[in-house]
């Protein structure tokens, strides 16, 4: 009997093992860096800013964490009510290039919306266990930065604000994953928001939206014909487009500048001027994207980790994720530099 017993302890614990896997890789971990490296590098600007708590901090990154995996599940699941999928199909059917793997475990029937809940509910779960760590280290205070982080995020995709779908999604993640993210997590370690904080929160938050409207200018054409308006919607023609790509692009280094100048912040914080030259190729890549002179898609070491580029090439995403890949190694190389410069200079 004890041996049974162990048997069947033993199946439950690797099917376990096995969802858990499941709905992380079905999260889209491909994109906490646009989440973590912002928590991350505020956590550093905490480093000899006054009262530092390492259980606030190790909590306030692990349910950042949890959150965002949550969110792009649920992020899914309002696309997969909509039907996103399905009409992305017949836009490529028509000969328009865009993603169209979003959710294939919906629509294989591998999991249903009620799995897909429950696994939301679970991440809910381990995200608002580490908010409660945090409140009981910091107060009740930490709870405004938590619930507009939950509005923004649950507004993202899902109604009645539905950002995402009016041309507002990238504004809604520059607060969210750059100066609500980073302020709130600067003031869950030290009690307080500092000048330095919300400066270089700013530049990330532009950085972070960028990630997003390179994918809504690559996904310009079949976001509209399946009826969803996006910023690059709203700024019309390509001309339009890229002015804003070179805004996003450019105004961080800018800000972290006219901070330097200012003397609001170190010189040293101009290290981040080496990354600018990656920003501007992923310009001059949209710009040849909108203007239809595709070139090969080849990665470069300077652009960063591609991950398995090869299976992209194969699943014929190469052109998208080469693009999406960079804006998001750009978000991860800025804040890299912002720590090191932190920790070495204060």
């Amino acid at each position: 009997m004890a041996n049974i017993y162990l048997y069947g302890l033993n199946f439950k614990i690797i099917f376990m093992v096995a969802s858990i896997r499941f709905w992380f890789q079905n999260a889209r971990p491909i994109s906490l860096p646009q989440s973590l490296l912002p928590a991350l590098t505020a956590v550093a600007l905490s480093c000899g800013a006054g009262e530092f708590n390492g259980v606030a901090a190790a909590a306030s990154v692990v349910g950042v964490m949890f959150l965002h995996l949550a969110l792009n599940l649920l992020d899914a699941g309002f696309d997969f009510k909509v039907g996103s999928a399905e009409a992305r199909q017949k836009v490529a059917n028509e000969g328009f290039r865009g993603r169209i793997v979003k959710y294939p475990y919906l629509t294989s029937g591998e999991a249903t919306c009620s799995q897909l809940l429950r696994a939301v509910a679970a991440m809910l779960s381990l995200a608002a266990s580490m908010g409660a760590v945090v409140v009981a280290v910091r107060g009740w205070g930490v709870l405004w930065w938590i619930s507009a982080a939950l509005l923004i995020g649950v507004s993202y995709s899902g109604g009645p604000l539905k950002l995402g779908f009016r041309g507002l999604g990238e504004l809604a993640i520059f607060v969210m994953f750059g100066p609500l993210l980073m302020t709130g997590v600067h003031y869950a370690i030290t009690g307080f928001v500092g000048g330095r904080i919300v400066w270089l929160s700013s530049a990330v938050g532009m950085l972070v939206a960028n990630i997003v409207y390179s994918h809504s200018v690559l996904d310009a054409v079949p976001d509209k014909k399946m009826g969803k308006k996006t910023m690059a919607h709203l700024m019309g023609s390509a001309r339009g487009q890229m002015i804003l790509s070179a805004l996003l692009n450019i105004l961080p280094y800018a800000l972290v500048a006219l901070g330097v100048v200012l003397g609001q912040l170190h010189p040293a914080y101009l290290v981040v001027l080496v990354v600018a030259p990656v920003s501007l190729w992923l310009v001059g890549s949209l710009n040849d994207f909108v203007g239809h002179r595709e070139r090969p898609a080849e990665p470069k070491f300077w652009q960063g980790p591609m991950g398995d580029f090869e299976r992209f090439r194969q699943a014929g995403i190469d052109w998208f994720m080469l693009r999406w890949l960079t804006a998001r190694n750009i978000v991860t190389m800025f804040c890299v530099i912002l720590i090191v410069v932190h920790l070495i200079f204060g």
